[in-house]
Formats: structure tokens, C-alpha cells, sequence
């Protein structure tokens, strides 16, 4: 069975590249602010769907933006509108721990936009897509650099497995 995971920071809530001064920072007011990824809000709740509900958050921070996170999420009801469950969040201090939650969940597909991220996951996850604006992409990642290119590169993946990127096998904006 296929199951999502997605990453929060910069795939979900955005901000600008090596700027996170608002959202860790700034207000609760400012921190609601917080704009989201385009494109989010409309592929997740696809993905959601394709994946029968089988979809988790899984971010690296501590219990201050732990909160600040949840609080934002609810603020513009990411659960409601994406069909994830509000139980179906996990958190971690270490970005390499996220393969530890990834393994407990049978995780299969996973976005994110740090590529130590995915460096943890590998042989853990087999289909992992580096999210976002990218310096270079290891050729065991697919580069997806936002929602739609994201929502396309799963979508092949599910509809020809045997079509997915392996190693080396790098596929990037589809």
C-alpha cells in the first residue's frame, strides 16, 4: 500500500529562500501571515485522495515551532481542506530522524525540500522528491521544483511503477 509523506517547512508554508525570521520570530499575528506554497492547497488534497488517505506531515523542529506549526496549520484549515488527519502529524529534533517516523509509517513517497533529508531516507523510501528551488539534485532524487511538477512525478509513479526513477535514474520538472 502507498502511503505520503510531506515535510512542512518551505513545501507547505513558505517563505522566502534562507529567510524564516517571520514564521520563527515574528508575532502570532505575523506567524498566521505565513504564506502557503503555491499550488499546495490544490495538489495535497489530490494526492490525499490518490493515496486513499494514507498521507502524513513529517517535520524536523522543536516543541516552540511544534506549536507554531500546528497553530498555522489550523489557521487555514490545512486538514480540513486537504483530507489529512489532524492526528497524522509527527515531529522530530533531527532532520535525520524523519527516516525513523518514515519507517514506523510504511512511507513510500516522500516530499521534501532538503536533500540530507532524503540522503536519510534512502533504502527507506523508495520514491523521494526534492522540493522546491535547487542548487543541484543527487541522481537518486527527483527534483520536483514545485506543486504541480510534484503532483505529476507521484502521479507516474503510481499509474507505471516500473516508469519511476531509480538510481541514477533522475527524472526533474515533469
Amino acid at each position: 500500500m502507498n502511503r505520503l509523506g510531506i515535510d512542512i517547512g518551505r513545501v507547505i508554508i513558505d517563505s522566502p529562500p534562507g529567510e524564516d525570521t517571520a514564521f520563527f520570530h515574528g508575532d502570532h499575528a505575523t506567524l498566521l501571515r505565513t504564506p502557503f506554497v503555491p499550488g499546495a492547497f490544490e495538489a495535497i488534497p489530490r494526492l490525499v485522495e490518490l493515496f486513499e488517505g494514507k498521507a502524513w506531515l513529517v517535520s524536523k523542529c522543536g516543541p516552540h515551532i511544534q506549536q507554531r506549526s500546528l497553530d498555522w496549520l489550523h489557521h487555514h484549515r490545512f486538514f480540513e481542506l486537504t483530507g489529512i488527519p489532524t492526528d497524522n502529524v509527527r515531529f522530530c529534533l533531527r532532520r535525520p530522524d524523519k527516516a525513523i517516523h518514515c519507517a514506523e509509517l510504511g512511507i513510500t513517497h516522500f516530499v521534501d525540500d532538503k536533500a540530507d533529508v532524503h540522503e536519510a531516507l534512502r533504502g527507506v523510501v523508495p520514491h523521494r522528491y526534492l522540493f522546491g528551488p535547487q542548487r543541484r539534485t543527487p541522481a537518486d532524487l527527483v527534483h520536483t521544483p514545485d506543486w504541480p511538477s510534484a503532483e505529476a512525478a507521484i502521479r507516474l509513479t503510481l499509474a507505471d511503477p516500473v516508469s519511476s526513477p531509480g538510481p541514477g535514474g533522475r527524472r526533474s520538472g515533469l
